[in-house]
């Protein structure tokens, strides 16, 4: 066989393979389009199916929402019926009452008009029998009151001599103690030797001329500066002086120099003296600071707080036990660095913790606390060393022994105190009981000001207007008398005097 029939018969073989490829391939396409459509057909009516269904429940569904609403419709309606009925018959109810209240007001009109009637009838009635009785005893109402009153007075006369006598004999105890007191009273007013040099201070006058002019028109002057100083004002027939008398050294001071200066400048009224008590005070400070400043550089002491010199200086006009505690505490500084160097100490925290160790008396009367813990709280505020606190904490034992210090203060504080002719036990308590006076007194409300005057035997309330009325005053006076009398032992008895006074000040410009 040639090569060209082998070619023309491989040609032929491979068109008729082609061929039947194609033929093949056309019957299964021709297959797969009849399987497609015959699945599409299923969808569709699947899918018909299904909307029919789902059609159906909606519908079924949209019948029983409406069946619901249509009842609950018919519910509120009924509700609604039911709550209309009952207010029908509310205000069908109310109508009744109100018919009812008008009738019975109607009622209750006509009795009262009745009552006027029959109460002029009853007045009418009296008066005739009055006039009647009048006409037959031949006396007046008046008359026959004051007839029976004497009457009474005569059948009553023997019993109340016998209820006098009775009470003469019941109160003879209670006089005989009523002169005991007197007596002691007495007695101890006229413990004169101790008293006037540390209660009273004189101030010299040009002339007795002026003791009127400080009195002023119906002790208007006096008052005024009893007030504005808190002192008393002694002025009596004692040619050419004026006493001030107070416990407290400090507003006895301020009264000396406000006094003194009203007497230079010659007016002498009430806004003047308010002016230079003012003043004084201003004087008085200045004169602390000065006398602080001075007893740190006696006693050696350096680099304190100018506010600790301050309050320092205040004992100047502060005594215990008779001893002035600012000579006291100077004192104990230079026996406190004596002992120190004695004994190996700091003689630096030595000194400067007995110069401090009483600096909360200066203070004691204003802050609650022992002086102890006032003087603490005061150092520690203004930036003291440490360690001159622990030597003055422990002076009164208060606190432990923390340093060598703190003992030497101890021992100068006992050195000082214990000395002959240092210290007046009777002063002391008679002071502290002047303080606790004040001191009961203030601890009302409504309290502006408080001195204790005249020996003790008297102490002066200074209220506040606006926040206390004249009943408020009585009731006050009478508690301060109770706790006087349950807090305090004391000789006698003691006034007490409460005062308010409203002022109203204007300017004419």
């Amino acid at each position: 066989m040639s090569l060209t029939k082998v070619l023309l018969l491989a040609s032929a073989a491979g068109l008729g393979g082609a061929a039947i490829g194609y033929v093949f391939r056309w019957l299964l396409t021709l297959s797969q389009k009849g399987s497609i459509e015959l699945t599409v057909k299923q969808t569709l009516l699947e899918a018909k199916t299904k909307a029919q269904e789902v059609s159906e429940a909606a519908e079924q569904e949209a019948n029983r929402i409406v069946q619901e609403a249509n009842e609950k419709e018919r519910e509120k309606s009924a509700q609604l019926k039911k709550t209309e009925d009952r207010l029908i018959h509310k205000d069908e109810l109310l109508d009744k009452r109100q018919t009812d209240i008008d009738r019975e007001a109607e009622e209750m009109k006509k009795k009262i008009e009745e009552l006027k009637v029959l109460k002029e009838k009853i007045d009418a009635t009296q008066a005739q029998k009055a006039r009647e009785l009048e006409r037959v005893a031949k006396l007046s109402a008046e008359d026959a009151k004051q007839e029976l009153l004497r009457q009474v007075e005569q059948d009553s006369e023997e019993d109340l001599v016998v209820r006098m006598r009775k009470l003469e004999q019941f109160g003879a105890e209670k006089l005989e103690q009523k002169a005991k007191d007197i007596l002691s009273t007495v007695i101890q007013r006229l413990s004169t030797s101790t008293v006037p040099d540390v209660m009273s201070t004189t101030v010299d006058i040009p002339s007795d001329d002026l003791k009127g002019k400080i009195i002023g028109k119906e002790g208007r002057n006096i008052r005024a500066f009893e007030k504005a100083s808190g002192v008393e004002v002694i002025i009596d027939d004692t040619p050419g002086s004026i006493v001030l008398s107070s416990f407290d050294p400090v507003r006895r001071q301020i009264a000396r120099v406000a006094l003194e200066n009203l007497i230079a400048d010659g007016r002498i009224q009430p806004a003047k003296i308010e002016e230079m008590v003012e003043k004084a005070k201003e004087e008085i400070s200045k004169i602390i600071k000065d006398k602080g400043e001075q007893a740190a550089y006696e006693a050696g002491v350096f680099n304190l707080d100018p506010r600790i010199l301050i309050i320092l200086g205040r004992l100047h006009f502060r005594t215990s036990y008779g001893q002035n505690v600012l000579q006291h505490s100077i004192e104990m500084a230079h026996l406190a660095g004596m002992l120190a160097e004695e004994l190996g100490g700091d003689v630096g925290i030595a000194r400067a913790g007995a110069l401090l160790h009483d600096i909360g008396k200066a203070v004691d009367h204003e802050i609650a606390g022992t002086h102890v813990e006032i003087g603490r709280r005061i150092l520690e505020k203004f930036g003291a060393h440490e360690n001159i606190i622990k030597a003055m904490q422990s002076h009164h034992e208060e606190y432990p022994y923390e340093t060598l210090e703190s003992v030497i203060v101890k021992v100068a504080d006992s050195i000082s105190g214990s000395r002959p002719g240092a210290r007046r036990d009777s002063i002391e308590n008679y002071l502290k009981r002047l303080k606790d006076l004040e001191d009961i007194a203030n601890s009302f409300p409504g309290i502006e000001k408080t001195y204790a005057i005249q020996a003790g035997r008297e102490i002066r309330v200074f209220v506040r207007p606006e926040n206390v009325t004249d009943l408020e005053a009585r009731r006050i006076a009478r508690e301060i008398a109770l706790r006087i009398e349950q807090e305090l032992k004391y000789p006698g008895e003691i006034k007490i005097t409460v005062i308010r006074e409203t002022r109203i000040v204007d300017f004419a410009r």
